[in-house]
């Protein structure tokens, strides 16, 4: 029996502004931090600043966050903390637009991101403020099963086989299930001489093989690989492969033929560093993944680097020549949006009839 499982991931740390250690005081300082971010003891001034992200992130920026906080020092001669925070990509952008107090958000989509800006809490134009469409690293949807491949599973349409049991997040709460949907839907556009009831049958037959659809990835991932349930994941890429570096006796990645080439998104969110003084240290922050050491950290943590020179030296960890689909070919967010995801759209179509 099918499962929808909504355990958000979200971090009460970021519930209400105390957290940030903003405190009241006059701005001008010549680094990138602003004193009203909080002075410590003795006039050194202690920066925070809280990055709101989605759910398979989490040891990325744990180990990007040690490097930033060096680099800023180093820098600025200013002592900073970021605080994290995960969960699904649309839960958690629903969790900043309903008051969470992010400076930065590092979300799975372009979409979660604009949801915010539609509610005012980021100016328009963000999209530009940072190099290839504000997208510093990039992933992609691959199959993570168990060791021997037990179901045989080489492709899609292996999915929609009887017996075959799924463990795959929801769409209306994760991003990463967003990339999923649309690399299976585009699999069997190609594969169905673009016959879209033809396509709408096979995810439907795909979906009804999905027996627990958690609300996040990492949920998604714990549901497979700690508590064994399923024969296989449909995982972002970073996901499946520190899987297997884990367990490299229980499990193994197969690369469908099709994929979608997934472009998480990062932006500023300028009403609350605005209200915070966080506004260029934020700038810095998100800058900085562009870096080199960064992106090295980026593919040392299985996200593609989108520094071409460091993502080839990561080619024994990607398959860089799996076919990827983009989300242009959609149509862009909006349209792929309206299409597959709004409510009553082509997913509760194939879910819910």
């Amino acid at each position: 029996m099918k499962k929808r499982i909504f355990s958000l991931l979200l971090v009460a740390a970021i519930a209400g502004s105390a957290l940030v250690g903003c405190s009241s005081g006059d701005s001008g300082s010549s680094s990138a931090g602003s004193e009203e971010n909080g002075n410590s003891a003795g006039g050194a001034k202690q920066l925070s600043i809280t990055n709101v992200s989605y759910d398979p992130t989490r040891e990325l920026y744990q180990n990007y966050n040690e490097i930033f906080e060096e680099y800023y020092k180093e820098t600025y001669g200013e002592e900073v903390e970021v605080i994290q925070s995960h969960g699904g990509s649309g839960s958690q952008a629903r969790s900043v637009i309903e008051g969470s107090n992010a400076d930065v958000v590092t979300l799975a989509l372009a979409h979660d991101i604009t949801l915010i800006e539609q509610s005012g809490l980021i100016e328009s134009g963000w999209i530009s403020e940072f190099d290839l469409d504000s997208s510093p690293y990039t992933s992609t949807i691959v199959f993570l099963v168990r060791k021997g491949n037990p179901k045989d599973i080489k492709d899609w349409d292996d999915l929609t086989k009887e017996g075959v049991e799924i463990i795959n997040p929801d769409p209306k709460s994760s991003g990463g299930a967003c990339w999923n949907f649309l690399a299976a839907w585009e699999y069997a556009i190609e594969n169905n001489n673009n016959d879209e009831e033809k396509a709408k049958e096979f995810v439907r037959d795909l979906y009804a093989n999905v027996t627990v659809m958690d609300s996040g990835a990492r949920g998604a991932t714990t549901t497979f690989v700690e508590n064994g349930q399923g024969d296989i994941l449909i995982a972002w890429e970073n996901e499946a492969i520190n899987s297997v570096r884990e367990y490299p006796d229980e499990y193994e990645i197969v690369t469908p033929s099709i994929s979608i080439l997934a472009q998480p998104s990062v932006a500023i969110v300028d009403e609350n560093a605005n209200k915070n003084g966080t506004q260029e240290l934020a700038k810095v922050y998100l800058e900085y993944l562009y870096s080199d050491e960064a992106q090295k950290i980026i593919g040392e943590n299985g996200y593609r680097p989108t520094n071409e020179e460091i993502l080839n030296s990561f080619s024994d960890t990607f398959d860089l020549n799996v076919n990827l689909v983009k989300i242009d070919d959609f149509g862009g967010w909006d349209a792929a949006y309206e299409k597959f995801f709004d409510d009553g759209a082509i997913f509760d179509e194939i879910y819910e009839g």
